[in-house]
């Protein structure tokens, strides 16, 4: 195996409290060592080994790859319209789903496959080196399973959301009965986790618990969409089960942040949904302050946050959602692979994944402080550089 010494490295972001101080272990003047698409040492420059081959980044950050533990990238169509209703002043509701589900639809495996080709690549060059996808606009048994099979091409974090909405001219007993039998069984084979969409216009919470029930015994890992249009009973349902994250929680009562707390369970903030449909912004300030931790996903997808950048997500966060820089870049990575129950990405210490980012800037504060500016001059990938 081939060793690469990457020199030059103004601010070296590990993860590792133990690096440096606070949570992103930030080291100065730092060197890292890849080899075997893996971490083989990190430290000061001055004390770097000497390896096969050598790489100056020339003065710039390096951060872990970003985690983005929530998107939604096999569709096809456009909202483009939608969005601009919103703009003018139409409230968002989770209806417009069934335009997308439409266009899925007729779709051919090749469309799909090249429009999620071209949305990968995107987050790549935004620095996203692990991508959660979820299906969910296909809503019948083949399509939700032809859908996971090609995102499975992709990433190993792939997501059955067959209970995103219920299909037009669908009984709702009659749609759960197929999400929980036919479907499940036909997405199964091609996803790690499962979803519910507990929401008014969706699901509620009998029929979340039910789908992530059915889920469980088929193997998959529960997840969960809630509290994003207005309080409900999600977030709460998420702790009782002791799910690893839910996502959105933006509409939170007193007793919502306590179990949240006390489950451990992550809340996946995904701010580009509120710029995408002028909602209120979650509180992260709130969320962090009572000791919950709090991940960042783009939630990307065409109808209410067609952005795959993860930056952007880390300046809303701290313009709008009250985190500081640090908060918001370990919340991008380290905090976003807890959400995916892993701890081989999102962090730069020996023997992660070798998933980074070499920004334009001498820092991590750039991201924040130069918001829409692209940053990412290069993402690596298990140790080899896809982008830069």
């Amino acid at each position: 195996m081939t060793s690469v010494l990457l020199t030059g490295i103004a601010e070296l972001v590990t993860n590792d409290p133990a690096a440096g101080p606070g949570p992103l272990g930030s080291v100065p003047d730092a060197a890292l060592v890849l080899e075997g698409g893996r971490v083989a040492w990190t430290g000061p420059a001055a004390r770097a080994p000497a390896a096969d081959a050598g790489y100056d980044v020339g003065g710039r950050a390096v951060l872990p790859g970003f985690v983005d533990s929530h998107s939604h990238l096999l569709f096809a169509g456009d909202r483009a319209g939608e969005f601009a209703a919103r703009m003018a002043g139409q409230p968002y509701a989770a209806g417009g789903i069934r335009a997308t589900v439409a266009a899925t639809r007729a779709a051919s495996d090749d469309a799909l496959a090249a429009n999620l080709a071209r949305l990968v690549a995107e987050m790549r060059r935004g620095g996203t080196t692990t991508v959660e996808i979820k299906s969910g606009y296909g809503l019948t048994v083949a399509d939700e399973a032809r859908c996971l099979a090609l995102a499975r091409e992709v990433t190993e974090e792939t997501t059955f959301l067959g209970a995103h909405v219920v299909p037009e001219g669908s009984d709702v007993a009659d749609y759960l009965d197929l999400v929980t039998g036919p479907m499940l069984e036909a997405a199964a084979p091609h996803a790690r986790w499962i979803d519910v969409f507990c929401e008014d216009g969706a699901f509620d919470a009998d029929a979340a618990r039910t789908v992530l029930a059915a889920g469980a015994a088929a193997g998959l890992r529960g997840r969960l969409h809630a509290n994003q249009l207005g309080p409900g009973p999600g977030v709460r349902l998420a702790a009782e089960l002791g799910l690893v994250a839910v996502d959105h929680c933006t509409h939170l009562t007193d007793a919502d942040v306590a179990a949240l707390r006390d489950s451990g369970t992550i809340a996946t903030l995904l701010p580009g949904v509120e710029f995408s449909t002028r909602q209120p912004w979650p509180d992260a300030r709130r969320l962090l302050d009572a000791g919950v931790r709090v991940a960042l996903a783009t939630d990307c997808n065409p109808g209410s946050s067609y952005t795959s950048s993860m930056p952007l997500c880390v300046a809303l966060a701290v313009r709008e959602l009250g985190m500081t820089p640090a908060e918001a870049v370990h919340a991008a990575t380290a905090v976003g692979a807890a959400a995916l129950d892993r701890d081989d990405v999102g962090r730069l210490g020996v023997g992660a994944r070798a998933d980074l980012v070499v920004l334009d800037a001498p820092s991590h504060l750039h991201l924040a402080y130069r918001p829409g500016v692209p940053l990412t001059v290069a993402t690596w990938v298990a140790g080899r550089p896809v982008t830069g």
